[in-house]
């Protein structure tokens, strides 16, 4: 995710520090600065226009729900970065739920065109899935390797935002591609 794209104003570290603090004024422009991108970010997990901002929606309500755990620690763009990734597999689980509930009243199930759906290694939606298999089979290795080649953080983000040692990090990206190209190759 390209985020963030700056304009005049304080820096997205310094607004989200003060909206960490409660400053309403803070929260709101960080909203309003952040929310392209965020789209942008879901649409890089969700194909169609609709589910991304769906997710966008999500992820902007968690950032306004949760901006008080955000400590500085690590850089604000990293923290979004979490939240946004989950937002988005958040939104792909409930669709596809959504779906299979449909399927099983014998309605019609609208298929993704492949054409907007492709992405490294096979389809967005084929790399959800090999993501839900991932969670189940090791939840530790999901966050690092979203953040690493969905949201394209640089391993040392990671590694602050994850409290891990760089190596681990390497290591848990280095594993879970791993488990899902096996997944993509319907291995596992």
């Amino acid at each position: 995710m390209d985020l963030p794209h700056m304009t005049p104003g304080p820096d997205l570290d310094t607004l989200a520090r003060n909206a960490s603090a409660g400053d309403a004024a803070a929260l709101h422009e960080l909203l309003t600065r952040i929310r392209p991108d965020v789209i942008r970010h879901c649409a890089r997990f969700l194909p169609c226009a609709q589910d991304a901002e769906e997710a966008a929606q999500d992820a902007l309500l968690q950032v306004t729900r949760h901006i008080n755990r955000f400590e500085g620690r690590a850089k604000f763009s990293t923290w979004l970065h979490t939240v946004v990734a989950n937002c988005a597999r958040q939104t792909y689980r409930t669709l596809k739920r959504r779906a299979a509930e449909r399927a099983d009243a014998d309605l019609p199930v609208h298929l993704p065109d492949p054409r907007t759906t492709s992405v490294i290694a096979g389809s967005r939606l084929d790399l959800l899935d090999a993501l839900e298999r991932l969670e189940a089979d090791r939840p530790n290795l999901v966050a690092a390797l979203v953040l690493r080649d969905l949201s394209q953080l640089d391993y040392e983000e990671i590694a602050e935002q994850l409290a891990l040692p760089v190596g681990t990090v390497k290591s848990q990206v280095h594993r879970a591609r791993q488990h899902v190209r096996a997944s993509l190759a319907g291995e596992r």
